[in-house]
C-alpha cells in the first residue's frame, strides 16, 4: 500500500483554482449529506450511462463530477487534487487548467459509458477529472519526487518516488483492475475505465504545453 503525502515540486503562484475546486466539491458533499436527500440527489444528478446513450440528462456528464459517495471518496479525491493540481494550475494557467479538468472529466465519463453503455447505475465523483490532472502531471513532471508512505510487511516507510514511477504504477493498477473485472464479468463500484480515460485525456491535452515549453527552452539556449 502506498499513500502520497506531498510532492517536491514548488510552484510560483498561488493555486487559487485548485483550492476553489476542493472547497466547492467539499461544500457540495456536505450539503448533500445535510440535506437528508442524498440518494435523491445522486439519482437526479449522477451520470447514468444508458441515459447518456439515449441522449437524456446530458447535464449529468458535468454535475456528476461534483458529487461523492462518502467520506473516503471525497477525501481521497481532494487529497490527490491538492498534491498534484497546484503544479498543473501553475503550468497551464487557471483557464487552461479548468478546461483540462472539465475536459478530462467529460472524456472519463465517456470512457465509462463505452465500458457498459446499458448500465443504469448512477456514476458520481471527480476521479475522472483528477485522473486527468495526474496524467498531465506525469507528462510535465515525470522526474518530480513524491514523498510517499509505503507499507511493507505491516511496517510503514517514508519513500521518495519519482512521479513517473508513482503515477505509472497507479495507471497500471487501473488498467489491470479494469481488465480483470471485464474478463471475469464482475461488476465493480469503482469506475476504473473512467480513471483510465481521464488519465489519458489529461496526458494528451497537456502535450501542446509541453511542446511549447521545450521550444522556449531551445530558444533561450540559442540566445
Amino acid at each position: 500500500m502506498a499513500f502520497p503525502l506531498k510532492d517536491e515540486n514548488p510552484v510560483k503562484g498561488k493555486p487559487i483554482l485548485t483550492v476553489l475546486l476542493i472547497v466547492l466539491n467539499s461544500a457540495i458533499f456536505l450539503g448533500c449529506l445535510l440535506s437528508g436527500s442524498f440518494v435523491e440527489i445522486v439519482e437526479s444528478y449522477g451520470m447514468v450511462p444508458r441515459d447518456i446513450v439515449r441522449g437524456q440528462r446530458l447535464y449529468t456528464l458535468f454535475t456528476s463530477m461534483f458529487l461523492h459517495g462518502g467520506y473516503l471518496h471525497i477525501i481521497g479525491n481532494m487529497w490527490y487534487l491538492w498534491i498534484f493540481g497546484d503544479n498543473i494550475e501553475d503550468a497551464c494557467g487557471r483557464l487552461r487548467f479548468l478546461l483540462l479538468y472539465l475536459g478530462s472529466g467529460l472524456i472519463a465519463s465517456l470512457a465509462h459509458i463505452l465500458s457498459d453503455p446499458s448500465s443504469t447505475i448512477p456514476t458520481i465523483g471527480a476521479s475522472g477529472a483528477i485522473s486527468g490532472v495526474l496524467g498531465a502531471y506525469l507528462v510535465l513532471y515525470p522526474r518530480a519526487n513524491v514523498l510517499t508512505l509505503v507499507t511493507v510487511f505491516f511496517i510503514w516507510h517514508l519513500v521518495k518516488i519519482p512521479a513517473i514511477a508513482f503515477l505509472g504504477f497507479w495507471f497500471l493498477l487501473q488498467v489491470l483492475s479494469a481488465s480483470v473485472l471485464l474478463i471475469a464479468r464482475i461488476p465493480s463500484t469503482v469506475a476504473y475505465w473512467a480513471h483510465i480515460g481521464g488519465f489519458l485525456a489529461g496526458a494528451v491535452l497537456v502535450l501542446p504545453l509541453r511542446r511549447y515549453r521545450k521550444r522556449r527552452r531551445l530558444t533561450f539556449s540559442r540566445a
